[in-house]
């Protein structure tokens, strides 16, 4: 079921949309799964599920992290984390930046943004953060700005879901014409997951997140 749920996704992605399978919560077995079915690239929300996942699964298997991270679990993925999606400040920044320096390598992150209604969800309020314009940067050598994320409101108004996509393309576009002007990795808009991800990349989304479209709804219980 796995894999032919994971086909039927594939075949509705624009050309050079990446797909993010959303593996947190899910078993071994299920990423394997998938992972025999062609994915290799996979999110998680929690750093330490995170690491014990890598340690048991296949080592070409890219693992970003699409949750809220806190700076006292940076340590456990920075030494094999392909991708952080949710920098939502600087201080967050910093110690991915000391981390990957102890690791002698550079981890490339996303910024997160607040685009949604709800007050719960995490991310950057100002466009262009302070930390961009201010000199800050030049002490995070060993971190990568790749682009932005975002998740939009939970809700069936796709009129709103719509306008907050546009919201985060914008602000991409901004960055990538003033601070982020000349940085060639700076191409990534994380955003869609499985309600909305066909809005978001018809709204520009060059990368989607999506868990249960794949692997069934999760069991609570």
């Amino acid at each position: 079921m796995i894999a032919s749920r994971l086909q039927n996704i594939r075949e509705q992605l624009l050309p050079g949309v990446t797909l993010v399978a959303v593996s947190k919560t899910r078993s071994s077995d299920e990423i394997m799964e998938a992972y025999n079915a062609g994915q290799r690239v996979f999110g998680e929300n929690r750093a330490q599920e995170m690491a014990a996942k890598f340690e048991e699964l296949p080592k070409d298997i890219q693992w970003h992290i699409i949750g809220h991270l806190q700076r006292n679990k940076v340590k456990f993925i920075a030494p094999f984390v392909h991708l952080v999606h949710s920098v939502d400040s600087f201080r967050l920044l910093k110690e991915i930046n000391k981390e990957a320096a102890h690791h002698n390598r550079t981890i490339p992150v996303l910024l997160q943004y607040h685009i949604a209604r709800e007050d719960s969800k995490y991310g950057l309020k100002e466009p262009v953060p302070s930390f961009l314009t201010d000199g800050s940067m030049d002490a995070v050598k060993n971190v990568e700005i790749c682009g932005v994320m975002g998740m939009a409101t939970f809700t069936d108004d796709e009129a709103l879901i719509r306008e907050e996509f546009r919201k985060l393309r914008g602000i991409f576009e901004q960055l990538k014409q003033g601070v982020m002007c000349g940085n060639e990795a700076f191409r990534e808009i994380s955003m869609g997951m499985s309600a909305d991800f066909l809005l978001a990349q018809h709204e520009g989304s060059t990368m989607v997140r999506v868990g249960s479209d794949i692997f069934g709804e999760r069991n609570y219980t």
